[in-house]
Protein backbone atom coordinates (compact mmCIF):
# COMPACT_ATOMS: atom_id res chain seq x y z
CA UNK A 1 0.00 0.00 0.00
CA UNK A 2 1.49 3.59 -1.16
CA UNK A 3 1.79 6.02 1.83
CA UNK A 4 -0.31 9.08 1.06
CA UNK A 5 -1.93 11.68 3.37
CA UNK A 6 -5.84 12.19 3.31
CA UNK A 7 -7.64 14.94 4.13
CA UNK A 8 -10.02 14.33 7.43
CA UNK A 9 -12.48 16.80 8.03
CA UNK A 10 -13.32 17.86 12.03
CA UNK A 11 -16.28 18.67 13.47
CA UNK A 12 -16.41 19.84 17.62
CA UNK A 13 -19.88 18.86 18.65
CA UNK A 14 -20.49 21.84 21.82
CA UNK A 15 -23.61 18.85 23.18
CA UNK A 16 -21.21 16.51 23.77
CA UNK A 17 -17.88 18.18 24.05
CA UNK A 18 -16.09 15.46 20.88
CA UNK A 19 -14.70 15.86 17.90
CA UNK A 20 -16.50 13.96 15.17
CA UNK A 21 -14.01 12.99 12.10
CA UNK A 22 -14.60 11.99 8.26
CA UNK A 23 -12.60 11.62 5.15
CA UNK A 24 -14.13 12.53 2.44
CA UNK A 25 -11.95 10.07 0.46
CA UNK A 26 -12.89 6.98 2.21
CA UNK A 27 -16.32 6.09 1.86
CA UNK A 28 -17.34 4.85 5.36
CA UNK A 29 -14.67 5.94 7.28
CA UNK A 30 -15.58 7.71 10.76
CA UNK A 31 -13.94 7.97 14.51
CA UNK A 32 -14.46 10.66 17.38
CA UNK A 33 -12.27 11.44 19.90
CA UNK A 34 -12.60 13.33 23.35
CA UNK A 35 -10.11 16.13 22.03
CA UNK A 36 -8.79 17.13 18.55
CA UNK A 37 -4.96 15.05 19.45
CA UNK A 38 -7.49 12.20 20.64
CA UNK A 39 -9.31 12.83 17.24
CA UNK A 40 -6.51 12.84 15.13
CA UNK A 41 -4.71 9.23 16.68
CA UNK A 42 -7.96 7.86 16.54
CA UNK A 43 -8.22 8.85 12.74
CA UNK A 44 -4.57 8.00 12.03
CA UNK A 45 -5.39 4.42 13.87
CA UNK A 46 -8.44 4.13 12.57
CA UNK A 47 -7.85 5.17 8.79
CA UNK A 48 -5.08 2.52 8.43
CA UNK A 49 -7.32 -0.47 9.91
CA UNK A 50 -10.11 0.66 7.47
CA UNK A 51 -7.85 0.39 4.75
CA UNK A 52 -6.33 -2.90 5.36
CA UNK A 53 -10.10 -4.37 5.12
CA UNK A 54 -10.85 -2.62 2.17
CA UNK A 55 -7.43 -4.53 0.83
CA UNK A 56 -8.15 -7.31 2.00
CA UNK A 57 -12.41 -7.52 0.37
CA UNK A 58 -10.34 -6.29 -2.44
CA UNK A 59 -12.22 -2.93 -2.92
CA UNK A 60 -9.76 -0.32 -4.91
CA UNK A 61 -8.35 2.57 -2.36
CA UNK A 62 -9.55 5.65 -3.37
CA UNK A 63 -6.88 8.17 -4.22
CA UNK A 64 -6.45 11.05 -1.79
CA UNK A 65 -7.87 14.46 -3.36
CA UNK A 66 -6.92 18.06 -2.72
CA UNK A 67 -8.78 20.01 0.04
CA UNK A 68 -10.53 22.03 -3.43
CA UNK A 69 -11.47 18.88 -5.01
CA UNK A 70 -13.21 17.62 -1.83
CA UNK A 71 -14.80 20.97 -1.66
CA UNK A 72 -16.05 21.04 -5.18
CA UNK A 73 -16.75 17.45 -5.41
CA UNK A 74 -17.44 15.85 -1.97
CA UNK A 75 -21.71 15.38 -1.47
CA UNK A 76 -21.09 16.29 2.31
CA UNK A 77 -19.56 19.40 1.80
CA UNK A 78 -22.23 21.65 2.42
CA UNK A 79 -23.83 20.03 5.43
CA UNK A 80 -19.91 19.76 6.56
CA UNK A 81 -18.97 23.43 6.44
CA UNK A 82 -22.41 25.01 7.76
CA UNK A 83 -20.72 25.36 10.75
CA UNK A 84 -17.22 26.85 9.69
CA UNK A 85 -16.45 27.99 13.41
CA UNK A 86 -16.56 24.67 15.18
CA UNK A 87 -14.72 22.81 12.02
CA UNK A 88 -11.09 21.68 11.06
CA UNK A 89 -9.17 20.02 8.91
CA UNK A 90 -5.76 17.74 9.38
CA UNK A 91 -3.53 15.59 7.17
CA UNK A 92 -3.82 12.13 8.02
CA UNK A 93 -1.13 9.75 7.33
CA UNK A 94 -1.47 6.13 5.67
CA UNK A 95 0.56 4.67 8.76
CA UNK A 96 0.72 0.40 7.85
CA UNK A 97 -1.69 -0.78 11.11
CA UNK A 98 0.82 -3.62 11.33
CA UNK A 99 3.86 -5.61 9.78
CA UNK A 100 7.62 -5.30 10.06
CA UNK A 101 10.29 -3.85 7.80
CA UNK A 102 13.85 -4.20 8.74
CA UNK A 103 15.84 -0.87 9.62
CA UNK A 104 19.53 -0.29 9.88
CA UNK A 105 19.88 1.90 13.18
CA UNK A 106 23.26 3.90 14.67
CA UNK A 107 23.72 3.60 18.29
CA UNK A 108 25.88 4.00 20.78
CA UNK A 109 27.93 1.13 21.51
CA UNK A 110 27.41 1.63 25.52
CA UNK A 111 23.55 1.79 24.94
CA UNK A 112 24.09 -1.51 22.56
CA UNK A 113 25.19 -3.46 25.60
CA UNK A 114 23.07 -2.40 28.30
CA UNK A 115 20.07 -2.79 25.68
CA UNK A 116 21.96 -6.54 25.54
CA UNK A 117 21.86 -7.12 28.90
CA UNK A 118 18.44 -6.65 29.96
CA UNK A 119 16.86 -7.70 26.49
CA UNK A 120 17.41 -11.08 24.53
CA UNK A 121 15.77 -9.03 21.26
CA UNK A 122 17.26 -5.63 20.41
CA UNK A 123 14.39 -5.27 17.71
CA UNK A 124 11.83 -6.26 20.52
CA UNK A 125 13.51 -3.92 22.67
CA UNK A 126 13.81 -1.10 20.69
CA UNK A 127 10.03 -1.70 19.28
CA UNK A 128 8.60 -1.49 22.40
CA UNK A 129 10.56 2.08 23.72
CA UNK A 130 9.73 3.70 20.63
CA UNK A 131 5.94 2.46 21.23
CA UNK A 132 6.14 3.87 24.95
CA UNK A 133 7.79 7.05 23.66
CA UNK A 134 4.89 7.35 21.01
CA UNK A 135 2.71 7.04 23.23
CA UNK A 136 3.73 9.47 25.87
CA UNK A 137 4.75 12.14 23.78
CA UNK A 138 3.32 14.63 25.55
CA UNK A 139 6.92 15.87 26.77
CA UNK A 140 9.13 16.02 23.87
CA UNK A 141 11.78 17.74 25.49
CA UNK A 142 13.15 14.09 26.76
CA UNK A 143 13.61 13.05 23.36
CA UNK A 144 17.13 13.59 21.71
CA UNK A 145 17.06 14.57 18.19
CA UNK A 146 20.57 14.46 16.23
Amino acid sequence: MKNRDYIALFEFDKDTGKYGVVIPDIPGFTTVGDSYDDAVRNATEGLASHLEVMKEFGEEIPAARSFEEIRSKWKGWKEWARDVNGSLTALIPVIPAYGTTKVLVSMDIGLVARIDRISKNRSAFLSSAAEYMLANDNDKRSLRMA
